[in-house]
């Protein structure tokens, strides 16, 4: 009872923000339901800047609704056929996410980004947008702020990827309708959005959306090592003489992620059909727009407009990054 007394109203502003996103996300998948609920989240704040009651509720939207959301992710996960139709386009992805991370930390020395907006960038560009964002920023300690800035770089380039990255396929001879080369380039951004403008083929959208989700199954080792070194920078901060914590370091809600996509893998091959854990998808989707909508109520929109040329940069070079290793390895493996 002291928790709905205490939570309720912020969480219910909340999900009165992101049932309208959502819903003009589904009809604009282009921009999509989390950019619009973080979008109305900072226009209200400018003007709702006393809080009051709401808050508690608004933060505790913003850190566990999002770490649930992650956990629903993993209904979404089939292992056995990720890992069996993803395997060959797993060294690409491994280069791509190596690059886009090496390049996110390059770049956090040259130009001075903060280091919490350099890694969400670099993670959300590499693995798989939003939902890796929603995984590391609590394992991090990110801020909303944060979140928010790394959110919109994403969006950005997201947008530009699902207008030119087709247009880019064609002049350098991919089949856009069918085959393994697009498909897999398609895999680095948003290839359900590239369908809707672009008709792609099955065949393409099939490599596409495997390719997307054996990218998404490196939010698992990602988040370990960052919590593994945010535990050690806080022993020595603390001058602990204990020294390494796994317990500490492991973030439970990635735990639950595996556990989900061990659920389905298991239940799928006893012959269970994929749609019965549908609903629990779209719930995943429904709480990351939520969290998103939290997250944009806490955002200081004034600072993130005057701090947002380094991250849009640093976006841009690791999308460049991604682009060209993902060219290359396909031309190595002779998939191009």
């Amino acid at each position: 009872m002291n928790f709905i007394k205490k939570n309720w109203i912020g969480i219910l502003v909340c999900f009165i923000i992101a049932a309208p996103s959502w819903l003009i996300g589904k009809r604009f998948p282009v921009v999509g339901g989390p950019i619009i609920a973080i979008l109305a989240g900072m226009l209200i704040a400018l003007v709702w800047t006393d809080k009051g009651k709401a808050e508690a509720g608004i933060k505790w939207t913003s850190k566990i609704v999002l770490q649930t959301a992650v956990v629903l992710l993993g209904f979404g996960m089939n292992l056995g056929v990720i890992l069996q139709t993803g395997k060959q386009s797993l060294p690409i992805i491994i280069c791509t996410i190596g690059t886009s991370l090496l390049i996110a930390w390059i770049l956090r020395k040259v130009m001075k980004v903060p280091a919490n907006t350099s890694i969400l960038v670099g993670v959300g560009s590499s693995i798989c947008g939003g939902s890796a964002i929603a995984a590391t920023a609590p394992v991090i300690d990110a801020d909303d702020d944060e979140v928010a800035q790394a959110i919109s770089v994403i969006f950005f380039f997201n947008v530009l990827a699902a207008i030119f990255f087709p247009i880019i396929g064609k002049v350098i001879g991919f089949d856009t309708a069918s085959g393994d080369a697009f498909g897999i380039f398609a895999g680095t951004a948003a290839a359900s959005t590239w369908d809707s403008m672009w008709n792609l083929g099955s065949e393409t959208l099939n490599k596409a959306v495997t390719v997307k989700l054996t990218r998404t199954l490196a939010i698992i080792p990602i988040t370990l090592v960052l919590a593994a070194v945010r535990a050690r920078q806080a022993a020595k901060t603390e001058q602990k003489t204990n020294g390494f914590s796994l317990k500490k370091a492991f973030p439970m809600f990635i735990l639950y992620f595996v556990i989900a996509s061990i659920i389905t893998t298991i239940c799928i091959s006893l012959g269970v059909n994929a749609d019965v854990f549908a609903p629990l998808k779209e719930l995943s989707k429904f709480f990351i727009i939520m969290a998103m909508a939290a997250i944009g109520l806490n955002s200081n929109v004034i600072k993130l407009i005057k701090t947002g040329g380094k991250p849009i940069l640093l976006g841009a070079c690791c999308w460049i990054g991604i682009t060209l290793v993902s060219l290359l390895m396909q031309h190595i493996m002779g998939i191009w």
